[in-house]
């Protein structure tokens, strides 16, 4: 903020004081001079005596007046030019202050929309974590009777000879493996099992998925391909719910991909980041824009009968546990690619010695 100027009228009223005392101890001296000096002395007329101070005085106040004024118009310009500058620096500090009030209202107005997302994943956690409460208590109603029925029809078939009364068993133990199949991915979605984390080489655990899946007769017909970054490094993760991770991806691929397709898994470091990503991208049908964002969604299948619904919530629920984070992206007839991204290291965790060497 600009200094205070001084005040320069007090300076200026005893300048004009001392002028005026000036001029009255001038007309003083020449009062004396003439009484006291015979007028003969002087050899000149005693009015211009008078007249000649008279006309010194009154230049002199003139010139003294006209600096004065000078002065005080300077001054003037000069308490201008500060007030222009208070004025501007005022209007500054106005922007400032308001851009300050538009960013606080900006940031609130963040703040806002974050808690509603918050919010509404706060409600999507609590809806997940009173359907994990209903599904373990309804695989454990569900599961031990069943076990008990699919022992009787195996029995039953061993002793039934008649083709068409084997040909319904079978149908009825195909039903109670699917609904086993369901109270189990119930239960590893509801409560997964304590991590078992050792150190894994995603690129081997990667080829020896595909080594295995290409002899399967759904994949016979598709193009598998694995792009591994060289500089890939090793992670710290449990080998057996990422090779579950891996294959619920690959065979959901493979259900969306028609003969003579492809399906990548690239697997590559973040760059700048401490993380790993692994992307798995089919060229089939894709999923329509109404459909993705349910498809994490526990129960939510297209496959009408033929699955759980429970293979990428399951994946989700895995990827969760390791702190990582997966996306889904597809387009209607472009195909299907799936994100996950996992952290090199589990901060917090204990890793056994003896398995910190482990590859798969």
């Amino acid at each position: 903020m600009p200094e205070a100027r001084p005040e320069a009228g007090e300076e200026d009223r005893v300048r004009l004081h001392l002028l005026a005392i000036a001029g009255v101890l001038m007309l003083v001296v020449l009062g004396c001079f003439y009484l006291l000096v015979p007028t003969d002395w002087l050899g000149f007329p005693p009015l211009l005596f008078w007249v000649a101070p008279a006309v010194v005085i009154a230049v002199a106040t003139a010139l003294a007046a006209a600096q004065y004024i000078g002065e005080r118009i300077e001054g003037l310009k000069g308490e201008l030019a500060h007030q222009r500058a208070i004025a501007a620096q005022r209007e500054q500090e106005r922007d400032v202050a308001q851009e300050e009030v538009v960013r606080r209202l900006q940031e609130e107005r963040t703040l806002a929309q974050e808690k509603i997302q918050f919010d509404m994943q706060l409600a999507a956690y609590e809806k997940y974590a009173a359907l994990a409460q209903l599904a373990l208590g309804a695989a454990h109603e569900i599961n031990n009777p069943l076990l008990g029925i699919l022992q009787h029809l195996e029995l039953e078939l061993k002793d039934t000879e008649d083709a068409e009364r084997r040909e319904e068993i079978e149908q009825c133990i195909q039903g109670t493996k699917r609904i086993s199949s369901t109270v189990r991915g119930l239960i590893n979605y509801a409560r997964p099992g304590p991590l078992q984390l050792s150190r894994i080489h995603i690129g081997r655990l990667v080829d020896d998925t595909l080594a295995f899946l290409k002899h399967q007769p759904m994949f016979r017909k598709i193009r598998l391909e694995a792009q591994i970054t060289p500089d890939t490094p090793a992670i710290t993760a449990d080998s057996n719910q990422l090779s579950q991770i891996l294959m619920n991806l690959l065979l959901n691929a493979a259900e969306a991909t028609a003969e003579g397709g492809s399906i990548t898994v690239k697997v590559q470091k973040i760059k700048f980041a401490d993380c790993v990503e692994i992307v798995v991208t089919d060229t089939g049908c894709g999923i329509a824009p109404d459909i993705l964002p349910h498809v994490l969604e526990p129960f939510f299948t297209t496959k009408r009968g033929k699955g759980t619904g429970l293979g990428l919530s399951i994946s989700h629920a895995y990827v969760r546990s390791h702190a990582g984070d997966i996306r889904v992206e597809s387009l209607p007839g472009r195909g299907t690619t799936v994100r996950i991204i996992l952290p090199i290291r589990q901060e917090g965790r204990m890793v056994k010695e003896e398995e910190e060497e482990m590859v798969v």
